[in-house]
């Protein structure tokens, strides 16, 4: 059976449909094809299906991701060259399929610890996953020029101020023609729930949306995260939180306060996007992500 909430994502789209109208048969011949045994029940994330599963007497977990998107490709690479340092191991792999067979890791992640200590954790990983990255990745500059002119084109039916936006798009162009936007092994979706607890190490990170790119791009995350804590201290914790993973990563505060900015607006605009690409107006839910995307970029500038 897939998750219900995962059932869900079949309103974002014909893609999700057809991906999900076929994931019963592969989740099944995956079982069969890697003498898989189920072993618990499904779990799932934004884009993927994940079986807890026996093998060998080896307790791991078989992850499915949706098939149509572009930034979870390449999750098997950077797996690889990672090899457990720091992340979960990878014991397979077929990525026609985007299917991986994966160590077996607790439910427990670090949405239940003080979040400014959280935030260290996750800046802690940085150095470890921040490798060069080799000509396999496919460059971050890449996919913002894509982003970026998207955003153009939908810029007068964006919801955003227009002073935020046109500083999101003019550095997020100087940022394509930066070398320094590429080179670099970066997770891309790095908050607290994609760090969970383990016995080998006391967490391991999860769930990577592999790209080489800046390092300065991974912050962000981790202040659009865990929202409901900031009620009532929205901008202080925001910027509380920025300035701790941004001292414990060692990052120069300008280019890290800049992708948060860039970043935000482009995340904005895939709301508006998911709506127009259904040929329906924002919904409720669209709506506050957009406010909160605008919240977080004003609370980091000075």
């Amino acid at each position: 059976m897939i998750p219900e909430g995962l059932r869900a994502q079949r309103r974002l789209g014909p893609d999700w449909a057809r991906w999900l109208d076929g994931l019963p048969k592969r989740c099944d011949d995956l079982l069969a094809d890697w003498d898989l045994v189920m072993a618990g029940d499904p779990m799932h994330g934004f884009a993927s299906i994940v079986i807890p599963v026996r093998s060998d007497g080896l307790d791991a977990v078989l992850k499915i991701g949706f098939d149509s998107a572009p930034d979870t490709a390449q999750e098997h690479l950077a797996l690889q060259e990672w090899a457990g340092d720091g992340a979960v191991r990878m014991y397979r792999a077929d990525p026609g399929r985007r299917a991986m067979l994966l160590e077996r890791l607790s439910t427990v992640d670090l949405t239940g610890e003080w979040d400014l200590a959280a935030c260290e954790v996750v800046a802690g990983f940085y150095p470890r996953l921040h490798r060069r990255a080799g000509p396999r990745f496919r460059p971050l500059s890449g996919f913002l020029r894509t982003w970026l002119d998207e955003m153009a084109a939908d810029a007068d039916d964006l919801p955003v101020p227009p002073r935020l936006l046109d500083r999101a798009v003019a550095r997020g162009r100087e940022f394509v023609a930066d070398p320094d936007c590429d080179g670099r092994i970066i997770h891309g979706d790095l908050h607290y729930e994609n760090v969970l607890a383990a016995q080998r190490e006391p967490w391991l990170v999860i769930d990577p949306q592999p790209m080489s790119g800046d390092p300065h791009y991974e912050i962000a995350p981790l202040l659009w995260n865990r929202w409901e804590e900031m009620d009532g201290y929205l901008r202080e914790s925001i910027r509380r939180r920025f300035a701790t993973a941004v001292e414990a990563a060692g990052f120069d505060e300008d280019r890290a306060r800049d992708w948060v900015i860039v970043r935000m607006v482009v995340n904005a605009h895939w709301s508006l996007q998911d709506a127009k690409r259904m040929n329906r107006p924002l919904d409720a839910g669209e709506r506050d992500w957009i406010t909160k995307c605008i919240s977080v970029a004003k609370a980091v500038q000075r």
